[in-house]
């Protein structure tokens, strides 16, 4: 294997293309668990983010004995106290659903009438190798939580996060505008400052 190959923790698809369109351009190989359908699922007992990546990443990195990229991300809303927080992609319960999710959210926002609908998203990515301290980047991307969903792009809460100073909601802009200004982008924004210096 080659020393810039990077496993990503994902089996999402449009999580591992958000990866892919920013780190393969730089010459990392990304593969994901796509690739890798024997490796068992880790389950994430973390409390926070950070807990959660740091589980998957090390897991999994002991296992293939390679680099491996994990993030764990989630919608925070101030009225909701945070939540769902690290709960974020089976807020509505199992199976996951981002339409139940969405609706659980907008029910629950509904109930509480005219509060404050602001949000944001949050990541942590963590890059894990076997016998190396593992590095940690956190990103957010602050925005409102819209009434309705608007908008057929991205995945998951995008189409209820309205982002102000777009004037639309992640579900309504594109792929690339997304990768430049989403919590994830802003995270690999600091892995990429930080990245080339801990692959030596």
């Amino acid at each position: 294997m080659g020393e810039k190959k990077i496993i990503i923790a994902t089996k999402n698809q449009g999580k591992a293309n958000e990866f892919k369109q920013i780190l393969e351009p730089k010459g990392y190989i990304i593969e994901t668990l796509i690739d890798y359908p024997d490796i068992p699922d880790v389950v994430e007992t973390g409390f926070t983010f950070e807990e959660n990546a740091r589980l998957k990443a090390e897991t999994i990195s002991n296992l293939l004995q390679v680099p491996v990229l994990a993030d764990d991300s989630g919608l925070c809303i101030d009225a909701l106290d945070g939540s769902p927080g690290v709960f974020s992609a089976r807020f509505a319960g199992e199976p996951k659903s981002d339409a139940r999710n969405n609706a659980k959210v907008l029910a629950m926002l509904g109930e509480l009438n005219e509060l404050s609908r602001g949000a944001y998203f949050h990541c942590t990515l963590v890059l894990s190798s076997p016998k190396k301290e593992s590095l940690v980047v956190e990103g957010t991307l602050s925005g409102e939580i819209a009434k309705f969903p608007v908008g057929d792009y991205g995945f998951g809460y995008d189409p209820i996060f309205f982002v102000p100073e777009l004037g639309k909601t992640l579900g309504e802009v594109s792929e690339d505008t997304k990768n430049r200004i989403s919590h994830r982008a802003n995270a690999l924004k600091k892995l990429d400052a930080q990245i080339a210096e801990w692959f030596k």
